[in-house]
């Protein structure tokens, strides 16, 4: 018999993040320690050049204000997980997929590198694995096992590092204890020094990330869209004059 505590039960769970722009200093931690998480291979200058840049997260950055006293603002990009995907609907394989847990899931094994869902994706941050894989030594020493190393020819993206989601639900359930909010953390929100990044429950009124959600700076990239993005920014409240 199925010990009860480790069946599989979906609590109304949906999981999302919230970035404060005010508070991202643009210093890339975020990008680091997810290429470092995900096994996300190095492509080199050429490749780049072209144009084919492989990142789950990147910053975007503007300047407001004139000369000297310009302001730059940082804005980390990533994949929004949708409730309402345009990705997902245009995969002729369906390995792009929505979970129950509010997760746009990329399955590695079904994708054929149609390219279709990065085409229909507003935000473009999915990208094309176009060479198998390789990490200059000894980088190669400190690929995450609990991560697949992708192949060439699929698409890849942001997963919400759902490796830890998933080793923290199994622990909780072992333990018979609910998931304590902060419990998990992605690795682009663990290593952010500024604590730009909250990640959470947006089902659960107490959480941070849904607290944060219900401010008057909140809002969505392309909320015109009605893509139902799970990544909601808050709008940056400068002082003025600051300098």
């Amino acid at each position: 018999m199925t010990d009860p505590k480790i069946e599989y039960q979906w609590d109304g769970t949906q999981w999302g993040m919230v970035v404060d722009v005010d508070r991202c200093i643009g210093c890339e931690a975020c990008m680091i320690a997810c290429q470092s998480e995900n096994n996300i291979p190095s492509i080199g200058e050429d490749q780049a050049a072209m144009g084919r840049i492989m990142d789950w997260i990147h910053l975007e950055r503007f300047y407001t204000g004139e000369y000297p006293e310009v302001t730059a603002e940082f804005i980390p990009m990533l994949c929004q997980q949708c409730g309402n995907a345009p990705c997902e609907s245009v995969c002729p394989v369906f390995a792009s997929v929505h979970t129950t847990d509010g997760l746009n899931a990329q399955v590695y094994n079904r994708c054929v590198g149609t390219r279709f869902c990065a085409n229909n994706c507003p935000y473009h941050v999915r990208k094309f694995n176009y060479y198998p894989p390789t990490w200059p030594s000894p980088l190669e020493q400190q690929l995450n096992p609990d991560v697949t190393a992708r192949k060439s020819g699929v698409m890849e993206k942001c997963t919400f590092c759902v490796q830890r989601i998933r080793k923290g639900e199994m622990e909780a359930r072992l333990d018979g204890e609910p998931i304590h909010d902060g419990q998990i953390r992605t690795a682009c929100v663990q290593s952010c020094p500024t604590q730009a990044l909250i990640f959470g429950d947006l089902n659960d009124p107490d959480s941070a990330v849904s607290k944060h959600a219900r401010s008057h700076r909140a809002m969505r990239v392309l909320e015109e869209k009605n893509t139902d993005a799970h990544v909601i920014y808050l709008r940056a409240e400068r002082i003025e004059n600051a300098f």
